[in-house]
């Protein structure tokens, strides 16, 4: 009876998927009775072995990534396959943790939290709607600059298109009476939910605090070049300007034409705008002090003490974000409880440290390398220019995240190996065209489907979209988004000496 009970117990409080698990259990063990292949050492075998376990259970939502990321740092450290004893396999499992770049974006999204506490970023929407909302296009615009205004400083695309935008979308659209529960989302819903949506994977290219897995990218752009490419803030910014400004500007166009909005006229929307602002009152104290602080990052991630005072002068971004957090918090903008609170900062420590940690290993047990040399072989064989050796690497690594729905799985899978094999295979002087152009499509993937990010269910899920058009637009846009940075970024690249 005692056992029947305690069994009964671990079925119900257990919180993993029993399925999911099952075949993620499965995964591993497979993998690991595997023989080793030619060219992997045994420790490269399993440590293999343990990062795509981890990955099949990240995608098939085991349990929260975070616990799986905790789980693949348990197993490395029991397997001991990085080190010889206990207190070295420990001390690898958690050696990302003193990483800058991981505290940056922890860093970042606690800054984040002002705008959403102080309301500066509804704010700042509304602005944007009653300078640009006469015309339903015009409404697209003002959401999609709003996207690009907090883009550097909210590394949570989730929080800045799903949590800060998406209810300023819906309170337009409910406005104008578009409501999927009315069967009137044609009116100008649809269309602002694209544009909301769609906005997101642009603006996240654009900087490198603007999504969690951003750091991650630069990380492995500066593993596979041996660090003879380490964007900073300002470089990525800078490369990235031009194409995603010229997609910004097309990307409401494009969807005006592809799912065209019933009314096309909305000077109410003006007026709306205007209401919710007087609603408001004029600029708290806390909105002043979160739009300095704002103004401050931008400033110093940009380096322009370096450019006016010398190099002396330049700032690690972390100590930046590290700066404007601790200004928040001791100006009263923000509370220490606020910081303890945001949950999502603190599971992004723990999963984004895991998977840094994980690349690490892979690379150093030369299970990269490996991987690298298959995939160079294959294209060799197809006797392939610079040209469509970058595009067949960038458009499968783009196209493979149907397969996935989390970004930070995919680059995690994917994309050091995929810069290993393009490294190896273009010539030095057009290198940096496709490095940038997997910059590009780290973000750019996102557009593909209803579960591509975080930020993909919660507008999808409003119901303004059917499945079958968001799919359809995603793929316009990915490939639109693509061609302009392969033909835009490309012009701009070559003047900033990239290639």
């Amino acid at each position: 009876m005692l056992m029947r009970d305690f069994l009964s117990y671990l079925w119900e409080a257990i919180p993993f998927r029993v399925v999911p698990a099952t075949i993620t259990t499965a995964v591993l063990v497979i993998l690991l009775a595997l023989p080793v292949p030619a060219g992997l050492t045994p420790d490269g075998k399993t440590m293999l072995a343990i990062f795509l376990t981890t990955i099949v259970a990240i995608i098939l939502k085991v349990m929260p990534i975070g616990v799986m990321a905790l789980m693949a740092m348990v197993i490395l450290t029991f397997s001991q396959v990085t080190a010889d004893n206990s207190s070295g396999a420990v001390a690898d499992a958690l050696s990302s943790f003193s990483s800058p770049l991981i505290w940056l974006i922890v860093t970042a999204i606690l800054v984040s939290i002002g705008l959403r506490t102080t309301g500066l970023g509804r704010r700042l929407g509304m602005m944007f709607i009653a300078a640009l909302g006469k015309r339903t296009i015009g409404i697209g615009y003002g959401l999609a600059f709003c996207e690009l205004l907090l883009a550097p400083v909210t590394p949570s695309n989730t929080a800045r298109g799903g949590g800060i935008i998406h209810p300023i979308m819906k309170s337009i659209a409910s406005a104008f009476d578009s409501d999927p529960e009315k069967g009137t989302e044609g009116k100008v819903g649809t269309y602002l939910a694209l544009v909301n949506y769609h906005a997101n994977p642009i603006t996240s290219a654009m900087f490198i605090t603007a999504t969690a897995p951003n750091p991650l990218v630069r990380s492995y752009l500066a593993e596979a070049t041996g660090g003879a490419v380490d964007l900073t803030w300002g470089a990525w910014a800078l490369a990235m300007l031009v194409p995603g400004l010229v997609s910004l500007l097309l990307m409401p166009l494009v969807i005006f034409l592809l799912s065209p909005p019933e009314l096309k006229h909305t000077p109410d929307a003006v007026t709306f705008a205007r209401g919710e602002l007087r609603a408001m009152g004029p600029l708290h104290p806390k909105e002043i002090v979160m739009l300095l602080t704002f103004a401050l990052l931008l400033l110093l991630w940009a380096n322009v003490p370096a450019m006016i005072l010398g190099p002396a002068f330049q700032l690690d971004p972390t100590a930046v974000a590290l700066l404007g957090l601790f200004v928040l918090l001791v100006s009263g903008t923000i509370s220490w409880n606020d910081v303890l609170a945001e949950r999502s900062a603190w599971d992004t420590l723990i999963w984004f440290g895991a998977l840094v940690m994980l690349a690490g290993q892979l690379n150093s047990l030369g299970v990269v390398a490996w991987f690298s040399g298959l995939m160079q072989g294959m294209i060799t064989s197809a006797n392939l220019g610079w040209a469509l050796t970058a595009a067949v690497l960038v458009l499968i690594f783009t196209f493979a995240h149907y397969a996935f729905a989390s970004t930070t799985a995919h680059i995690s899978a994917m994309m050091l190996a995929f810069l290993a094999v393009g490294i190896a295979l273009i010539p030095t002087a057009y290198q940096g065209f496709f490095l940038l152009m997997m910059v590009a499509a780290s973000a750019i993937m996102m557009t593909l489907t209803h579960y591509a990010t975080g930020t993909s269910p919660i507008i999808f899920g409003s119901g303004y979209v059917t499945m079958g058009r968001w799919w359809t637009v995603g793929l316009v846009m990915c490939v639109m988004e693509l061609v302009v940075f392969a033909i835009i970024g490309g012009i701009w690249w070559k003047l900033l000496g990239y290639w």
